[in-house]
């Protein structure tokens, strides 16, 4: 499995790797909502942007994360970040995550397109497991999780720490190869309504 850091788009949204062009308007867009890192493992709002820049980029020149700025192809606006890490070719497996979007482009078609996008992108490189997991507190990313497809997997207990210290347990799914048509399908659907 080797996956491809190129520009991924659909007619909703244009997945741009991260580039240093593209760092002030990553920025501006993740500092819109700050009360909504509070879940978050790690902040990249605000003062934090500089050090989660730099570990993101890290991360991308190790071959372990692509890294995106989402860009709304409607007005060509940057309204958050996703990525594709934990990205492991010997298991043949990556998660999906590190996703954040500014608040008036949650709930629309941008996260089933850009899921769609890095599901199809990490699955036509060969992988056979793609995991996206959130905090089991957040009632709200794991409804969005379930819509997309993903199968419940179960939680993690003490899985991580969060910014703030909080010891976090971990909801995990996943979606597999054996599941991808079946989930491209529904995405496809869910996204042909919003024509």
């Amino acid at each position: 499995m080797r996956i491809a850091t190129v520009p991924l788009d659909d007619r909703f949204v244009r997945l741009e790797p991260f580039e240093d062009g593209l760092k002030a308007e990553v920025q501006a867009a993740l500092d819109c909502d700050s009360e909504a890192w509070a879940v978050m493992v790690a902040p990249a709002y605000g003062p934090h942007f500089e050090a989660w820049w730099t570990a993101a980029l890290a991360a991308m020149t190790a071959g372990t994360r692509i890294a995106y700025a989402v860009r709304r192809l409607s007005d060509g606006a940057v309204v958050g970040t996703t990525s594709l890490y934990e990205i492991n070719p010997a298991y043949r497996r990556c998660e999906i995550g590190s996703t954040f979007y500014r608040p008036e482009a949650r709930g629309g078609p941008i996260n089933p397109a850009c899921k769609r996008l890095l599901l199809g992108h990490a699955f036509e490189a060969g992988a056979v497991r793609v995991e996206i997991i959130t905090d089991a507190v957040n009632a709200q990313s794991q409804a969005a999780i379930l819509k997309l497809g993903a199968k419940a997997e179960g939680v993690l207990r003490k899985h991580k720490i969060t910014w703030t210290g909080r010891v976090r347990d971990t909801a995990v799914f996943a979606v597999t190869d054996d599941d991808w048509l079946e989930v491209r399908d529904g995405l496809d659907r869910r996204l042909a309504a919003f024509s």
